[in-house]
């Protein structure tokens, strides 16, 4: 077993994830605001790397608790694509500092940081403990275009 830590870059080919396409802004903001090592990311929704396969719908009601995580799961690496187009590397990334993730939910249905842990995974299985974060997880009667679920996430740069 080597000494030298492992790159975010060396997670994503060992665990055999690709990204997708970092997908243009759908209004009037920037994916993607610096403020000295501070990184905001914009809200990513959950296009698979198919743009035409969003993944809509209320949870609790179209979608089980297990197709919402997988959704916050693409959502995150979305999220991923738009530090790297931003980047050049997920190497850059110091750590992950914050998520706020935010679930289309149906009336009643409690479950939201369970869904959000789909995404809170990938980034921990990618950055290792530099991806474990402080979070927020609600749930709301609706999202754009109808998407299950919608994440904003903050990262500090190296």
């Amino acid at each position: 077993m080597s000494d030298t830590p492992t790159t975010a870059e060396d997670r994503l080919a060992e665990l055999d994830l690709k990204l997708p396409t970092a997908f243009p802004p759908a209004g009037l903001y920037q994916p993607v605001k610096r403020s000295g090592r501070t990184l905001y990311v914009s809200g990513a929704v959950p296009f698979g790397a198919d743009a035409s396969t969003p993944v809509v719908g209320k949870v609790g009601c179209d979608l089980t608790v297990e197709q919402a995580q997988e959704a916050a799961r693409i959502t995150g690496l979305n999220l991923l694509a738009v530090l790297r187009d931003e980047l050049g590397s997920l190497d850059e990334v110091a750590g992950i500092v914050k998520l706020f993730g935010m679930v289309n939910c149906a009336p009643g249905f409690t479950r939201t940081p369970e869904v959000i842990n789909g995404c809170s995974q990938l980034l921990i299985d990618v950055f290792g403990e530099r991806g474990r974060h402080a979070r927020s997880a609600i749930g709301v009667a609706e999202l754009p275009f109808g998407m299950a679920v919608e994440i904003e996430l903050v990262a500090e740069l190296v």
